[in-house]
């Protein structure tokens, strides 16, 4: 008779992480197989895996836009989908250019941001103070600044009037629908991080009626949301006086919402 597998052989793991209902079973157990650094460590986290704790709190970091951004427990993790924000924000950044990531989390739009254009001026802010922890660590290789505080209130005064690129993941859920997100999201991240009010554009209302005053004339506003807001999210920003433009990826599975400050009036 053959022996039986080992408790920690890939084949194992692989049908424990199937059986917890991770859909990516073989990539996430070939993930902590590499993480781990004895076979005592690679049982706890397959372990803490398998009880639903988010695989990338579990690994330290999350890989977004081919880098790896370091997350920490309690810290909001960067989806694949918001790639598309970047790519969308690449396309306007110019080198040098003054960028505020605001609503940062880990700071993954910001890290991602200064590995595709050369010579950014990257600021961040976030009101939680261990997404602020996370993401000083992310930036700090890149020069970049992180304050926190809600929304805009403690960005320095000397940026108004100076940002080029403002990309803003707001939380955009509405607060009716977050029961029904994966309980990974539900019941490890901040609710902040995902409650976007009564139809999920609260944030996005505050972030639209001041960011006229922190955009450079010509600047750009970009927010992700979800298809069937975009309609109400171009019009909260025509309303604040932005150009709005929708901007859509079947590939991502993704939709941006891109307002430009009138470069006069």
């Amino acid at each position: 008779m053959p022996p039986s597998p080992s408790p920690l052989s890939p084949s194992v793991i692989v049908t424990r992480l199937r059986a917890a209902g991770c859909v990516f079973a073989e990539d996430e157990a070939q993930l902590l197989i590499g993480e781990a650094c004895t076979a005592a460590e690679l049982a706890d986290m397959v372990e803490r895996r398998v009880s639903g704790l988010p695989l990338e709190y579990i690994l330290g970091w999350a890989e977004f836009c081919g880098l790896r951004i370091a997350v920490d427990p309690g810290v909001f993790v960067p989806r694949q989908r918001t790639e598309f924000l970047v790519h969308e924000a690449a396309a306007l950044t110019k080198p040098g250019a003054v960028v505020l990531d605001l609503c940062c989390g880990s700071g993954a739009l910001g890290v991602a941001l200064a590995a595709a254009v050369d010579g950014i001026e990257l600021y961040a802010a976030d009101i939680e103070s261990a997404a602020v922890a996370c993401a000083r660590r992310n930036l700090a290789a890149i020069g970049g600044q992180v304050f926190e505080g809600d929304l805009f209130e403690r960005l320095p005064a000397a940026l108004q009037g100076r940002i080029d690129i403002l990309m803003c993941n707001t939380p955009y859920v509405p607060t009716d629908a977050i029961e029904m997100m994966p309980p990974e999201a539900r019941d490890y991240e901040p609710h902040v991080t995902l409650d976007g009010g009564a139809d999920g554009l609260d944030v996005q209302r505050r972030v639209a009626a001041s960011a006229q005053q922190w955009l450079a004339p010509g600047g750009h506003l970009l927010v992700e949301t979800s298809d069937e807001q975009a309609p109400q999210t171009v019009a909260i920003f025509a309303r604040n006086g932005f150009v709005p433009r929708i901007a859509n990826s079947e590939e991502f599975y993704a939709t941006v919402v891109i307002g430009t400050r009138p470069t006069a009036g």
